[in-house]
């Protein structure tokens, strides 16, 4: 499948799984998206693991417009810092809105559980988030990669290329009227 023409948001912060941004970031851009870092400050990020990235663009100054699909990497301390940014937040969940594939992986779920969007949802992540997603409303299993309506799940970097696969096709269908918010 291929994704030209394609533009792929991913949303991270200082420590982030390292595996977990550069691996789809590769897969997306290998078939031919355009990818771009978005955080909440600075002008580059680092992950748990020692990966430096450039930002792209802020989380403030950004909109689902712009893309045709978002990426939620893991990481807890990532992920911890995302869940309080309110425009991260805010951004996350206009792609719901707007039925746009979402990719998320490990911890990268809090972000959806501060954006409302997990409220019947299936998805899998990494198995510390499992009381907090179904709290939150949602339906937790424990599979290597779930797809829920455009909503693609995976618990850690183990799973990355059952994610990647999935990453790819789902951004290659486009919009998912059972994504919404």
């Amino acid at each position: 499948m291929t994704l030209t023409g394609n533009r792929v948001a991913f949303l991270a912060t200082d420590g982030f799984e390292d595996s977990e941004l550069t691996s789809p970031w590769d897969a997306v851009t290998a078939e031919g998206a355009s990818a771009t870092l978005i955080a909440p400050d600075g002008a580059a990020i680092t992950g748990k693991n020692g990966h430096e990235q450039a930002v792209d663009l802020l989380a403030s100054d950004a909109s689902a417009d712009q893309f045709d699909a978002l990426v939620l990497p893991g990481g807890v301390v990532n992920a911890d810092h995302l869940r309080l940014d309110k425009p991260s937040i805010a951004l996350a969940r206009s792609f719901f809105e707007q039925h746009k594939p979402v990719g998320v992986i490990c911890h990268g779920a809090w972000i959806l559980i501060e954006a409302g969007v997990v409220d019947g949802r299936t998805l899998t992540s990494y198995p510390s988030l499992t009381t907090d997603l179904r709290n939150a409303g949602a339906t937790w299993v424990d599979e290597e990669v779930v797809v829920d309506e455009g909503l693609v799940s995976s618990r850690t970097p183990d799973d990355l290329p059952a994610f990647n696969a999935k990453l790819v096709e789902e951004i290659g269908e486009g919009k998912h009227s059972g994504q919404t918010a």
